[in-house]
């Protein structure tokens, strides 16, 4: 069952790699900056094959553009975890519809975190699962490897640098 969520109404000011943003929230002179994570997906990570076109694919759709953020979680880092909705580039002046974080997994950019997924209503686990599943079968993306290692199993067997 999805926790309840905070709605923030926030600036985004920097996209550090695929599935992570920085925004300031709030009013003019009063805002606050929040380090966001994506719920549900996890990005290549930037050394990674296609961690690169992750990172702009979702600098792309959130950039310097107004997102609202509905917050369910706080992770081990300290960065609110959130579903990530702003104006599609059609419609850039109109309401935020376009889910950021289905849109990377759709276009093959992320992959649909399913341990994660109890924090998403079934309706939106749905979408996601689609939007895999559809990605993978087009070969969109990090799909187009024959065997592409999530950032999960990734991050365990890639090499120090201490």
């Amino acid at each position: 069952m999805p926790l309840a969520s905070i709605a923030l109404l926030c600036l985004v000011i920097a996209v550090p790699d695929g599935d992570t943003l920085r925004a300031r929230c709030g009013h003019a002179g009063k805002a606050q900056p929040v380090t966001v994570r994506l719920s549900a997906v996890d990005a290549p990570e930037r050394a990674q094959p296609y961690g690169r076109r992750a990172r702009q694919a979702l600098a792309g759709l959130v950039h310097r553009k107004e997102v609202e953020l509905a917050c369910v979680d706080t992770d081990r880092y300290g960065r609110r975890v959130c579903k990530v909705m702003v104006a599609p580039a059609s419609a850039p002046a109109g309401p935020r519809t376009l889910d950021a974080g289905l849109s990377l997994v759709s276009t093959g950019m992320a992959w649909w975190y399913t341990g994660f997924a109890w924090q998403q209503s079934p309706q939106e686990r749905g979408q996601y699962e689609f939007a895999q599943a559809e990605a993978k079968a087009k070969r969109a993306g990090l799909w187009r490897d024959a065997r592409p290692v999530p950032p999960w199993r990734w991050r365990q067997t890639a090499p120090r640098s201490d």
